[in-house]
């Protein structure tokens, strides 16, 4: 799965992706129900602020959204709350880097994943806009998941799909509609191209959102 996200560089994304990214500013520890970086294509591409955590437009309630911060890839075209969005509400989420816990007996040790350069990625998203009742419109998004690479598989058997810069254009393209086509796209990035340490039990909680999320553990003692 994936339930925190890292912005550590945003000033790189408009050489990354060439939008805009005025008034950004570094993020440590995002959560679901906050307000994430992602880039949608509706004529062309620009970075927008919605919400993490996917409410679906035919939602009664806004706290579905809680329930649905990730998809599966297997089933995006299946699940009643996905499967409108894929043909033309998909979006990248923009982060460098995100956080996955290992459990280890009733504790859990959280870690620091990224590219092994360093860089920036998009991860396969999807949005969608809710209106309630009293006319308040959320954007929300969601994160598509695929099964872990031999990297992850020690910390949990899903991880977020990382997109190569070729299937980017192909995700954010709003003329590709085939589901098929699509869901090629979500496999695990590779393994060796990613690197992790462990980080402090401080980004268990989304209050913390500094530098010092990034701070890495002390070897534990056995």
């Amino acid at each position: 799965m994936c339930g925190r996200l890292i912005l550590f560089n945003p000033m790189d994304i408009l050489a990354r992706f060439q939008v805009s990214a005025d008034n950004l500013v570094p993020r440590y520890n995002m959560a679901p129900s906050q307000d994430i970086p992602v880039i949608i294509n509706d004529g062309s591409n620009r970075l927008v602020m919605y919400r993490w955590g996917l409410i679906p437009y035919w939602a009664e309630d806004i706290s579905i959204g809680n329930t649905l911060i990730n998809a599966r890839g297997e089933t995006v075209d299946e699940k009643p709350s996905f499967k409108y969005c894929l043909p033309r509400r998909r979006c990248l989420v923009v982060a460098d880097g995100f956080y996955e816990w290992r459990r280890e007996g009733r504790r859990k040790y959280p870690y620091r994943i990224t590219l092994k350069n360093n860089e920036l990625f998009g991860l396969a998203g999807l949005w969608d806009t809710w209106k309630s009742p009293d006319g308040e419109v959320i954007h929300s998004c969601t994160i598509i998941t695929t099964t872990a690479n031999e990297l992850i598989q020690p910390l949990h058997d899903r991880m977020p799909v990382i997109l190569s810069r070729e299937a980017e254009s192909i995700w954010l393209d709003p003329n590709v509609t085939d589901s098929r086509l699509l869901k090629s796209l979500l496999t695990p990035y590779p393994a060796d191209q990613m690197s992790l340490y462990e980080v402090t039990s401080r980004v268990n909680s989304p209050k913390f959102d500094d530098p010092e999320c990034l701070v890495a553990a002390l070897p534990r003692l056995f």
